[in-house]
């Protein structure tokens, strides 16, 4: 497993939990991590540096967790080196790195989306904002962890975000380019398919919270917290969004000469015009893994073989019927500066709760203490029959939890989408 996330503890607690493997190892992982792989002091996007570890650990399977690596090119490095693979081409990664490339590959294969402009040149940005309506949504081309995307109530506020890109550079190389597009009114909604060898395996969905704030205030985040199922997940609604969305995008980039494998994740607005697409993702969510993979009941670890053409089938897997709702715990400050090294109380309390599972996201080890080391510290998921009875579970296992400056949303599922 690549990365050191909330993600990335998920995906390694369910791989470990898979008849199928033997050992799950980490690189570089954090201070929960280390509780169900063995670690290794690798940087995921250093390419040359994950290739000798997998080669001298004889990895039967690398699973790629976070988008950097992916864009870097490490998959290629690990497939070219004979080693399966778990995430796509640096290629057909440009699905999340580059926004205006998603647009041109939606606009191709005739996949519902909101209009857009992309350029680099200032005066021309402030011009597209005549073509829509406010409110006005303002994003940086390339990756900036969650947080490049801007939605702005006017007109002033729109020109700002464009100035703080491409003038005061606040997303670096990522911001160079922009894309403006229309707002989209609906429920948000993300969904998940497995894709490899001609496959494709629609996962599951999740809603999450993506303001900092309650009652969806706030900056944009990497994600305040998330939900399964969702109610509005309808059969009717699954054919629709496999048929119109994934599809058609998997063909196009197949046509490109990139085909996808690895997980594909839409972020969907529900629409009154029916679902379009706001972005696409080149792994699973975060925290959005956090409360699919408790659900999840299956091998995990063949899956994903399977899907990197490991040679083997991918077994029989189900959801629980049980839902699950996640809080995510943050440093205070963020998705702005915050502080680190904040000694973290109450982690056994919460995870010794029944139907609490804790999934470390921004955490060291520090001797014998667990302490802050991100933005997003930790993210607690509750297990239960029903999205209300899930969400007190979590929260329990959240008020069990302490840290200087600890910042949370406390309505995170309170009024699940129907």
């Amino acid at each position: 497993m690549l990365g050191g996330g909330g993600r990335e503890h998920a995906l390694c607690w369910a791989l470990r939990r898979s008849a199928s493997v033997d050992a799950v190892l980490c690189a570089p992982g954090n201070a929960g991590i280390a509780e169900v792989a063995t670690l290794h002091p690798v940087d995921p996007t250093d390419v040359g540096a994950v290739v000798a570890l997998a080669r001298d650990e004889r990895c039967d399977l690398v699973v790629v967790g976070p988008e950097a690596p992916l864009v870097a090119g490490v998959a290629d490095a690990l497939s070219a080196a004979g080693v399966p693979v778990f995430g796509p081409s640096a290629a057909a990664a440009r699905i999340e790195g580059s926004k205006a490339f998603a647009k041109d590959v939606m606009a191709a294969a005739g996949v519902p989306t909101g209009g857009y402009w992309t350029g680099t040149d200032l005066a021309e940005a402030r011009r597209a904002l005549d073509r829509f309506a406010a409110p006005y949504v303002v994003k940086a081309d390339g990756l900036a962890a969650g947080k490049g995307v801007r939605v702005c109530a006017d007109r002033a506020e729109a020109e700002a975000a464009i100035d703080a890109a491409l003038v005061d550079r606040a997303f670096g190389d990522a911001g160079a380019r922009l894309v403006i597009e229309e707002f989209l009114d609906g429920a948000e909604l993300s969904v998940f398919v497995l894709c490899g060898q001609g496959q494709a395996h629609l996962l599951g969905e999740a809603q999450d919270f993506k303001r900092a704030l309650d009652g969806d205030r706030g900056l944009n985040t990497g994600g305040m917290g998330a939900y399964s199922p969702v109610p509005v997940w309808t059969g009717d609604l699954q054919r629709v969004v496999v048929e119109r969305i994934f599809q058609p995008t998997l063909d196009e980039l197949a046509r490109r000469g990139t085909p996808y494998v690895g997980v594909l994740y839409g972020g969907l607005m529900l629409t009154a015009d029916g679902p379009k697409v706001f972005e696409f993702n080149a792994r699973f969510g975060d925290p959005e893994a956090q409360v699919l993979l408790p659900r999840f009941d299956g091998d995990l670890g063949r899956l994903l073989a399977c899907c990197a053409g490991a040679g083997v089938e991918p077994g029989v897997w189900r959801w629980s019927p049980q839902a699950c709702v996640t809080v995510v715990l943050a440093s205070g400050g963020y998705p702005g500066a915050y502080a680190t090294g904040k000694p973290i109380a109450g982690l056994e309390d919460a995870a010794a709760l029944p139907d609490v599972r804790v999934f470390h996201a921004g955490t060291r080890r520090d001797g014998d203490a667990v302490v802050t080391a991100g933005g997003r510290v930790l993210a607690v998921s509750g297990l239960g029959g029903t999205i209300a009875e899930a969400r007190v579970a979590a929260y329990r296992g959240a008020d069990a939890i302490r840290f200087e400056g600890l910042h949370r949303r406390e309505d995170i599922a309170a009024q699940p989408t129907r």
